[in-house]
């Protein structure tokens, strides 16, 4: 596995450098936005996989916060491998949120996105797809990321049309129904692996 100081001095490589651009603009103001992983498919990504926001080890972690499936985290662990049963490769796809920044409440915890947060960070979102010239399948994970591309495909005239699978987010928060939440991850990678190489 890579080390994060050694993704941390990547982020310019050229698949990743218009990306994480994009994240530096993102973080004026003091936004806490983590880095595009260059282990990813970055600019190049055919597939874009969106979870909800920046989870609190990534926040944390601050300079060195990556959107990255080697997070140490139960979510990423999860996706991970799913992510390798389901043959999508690992160069084939983005990992982001659909809202890129902390969002914490009024006592200084991680939330899921509002509403208005997803208003907020539909440009963010725009801009990402733009700068994503190869995408052909988006993968939403839970409802507010779901719900952030429908907006982006429907508020205005959409950059493109993009088929999306939404599935539910794999944190264990879901435990109630680990087992149709893995298989229908499952199938929705599969089915974006399908996608890119059609």
């Amino acid at each position: 596995m890579t080390s994060v100081a050694h993704k941390r001095a990547r982020v310019d490589e050229p698949h990743v450098a218009p990306l994480n651009a994009l994240v530096r603009d993102w973080r004026e103001g003091g936004r806490s936005v983590p880095w595009v992983d260059p282990d990813g498919g970055g600019a190049a990504a055919r597939a874009l996989v969106l979870m909800e926001a920046p989870g609190p080890a990534t926040v944390a972690a601050g300079d060195l916060g990556f959107s990255s499936e080697d997070n140490p985290d139960p979510t990423a662990r999860v996706f991970k491998a799913l992510r390798e049963e389901s043959g999508l490769a690992r160069g084939e796809y983005l990992r982001w949120n659909v809202v890129p920044w902390a969002l914490r409440d009024a006592d200084g915890r991680h939330r899921p996105p509002r509403v208005e947060d997803l208003a907020e960070a539909e440009r963010a979102l725009r801009d990402l797809v733009g700068a994503l010239p190869e995408l052909r399948v988006v993968v939403t994970f839970g409802a507010p990321a779901l719900t952030g591309v429908m907006r982006l495909l429907t508020v205005e005239e959409p950059p493109r049309l993009l088929p999306v699978l939404g599935v539910p987010h794999p944190s264990l928060r879901n435990g109630h129904r680990r087992a149709e939440t893995r298989q229908r991850i499952l199938v929705a990678l599969r089915t974006a692996a399908a996608a890119v190489r059609a």
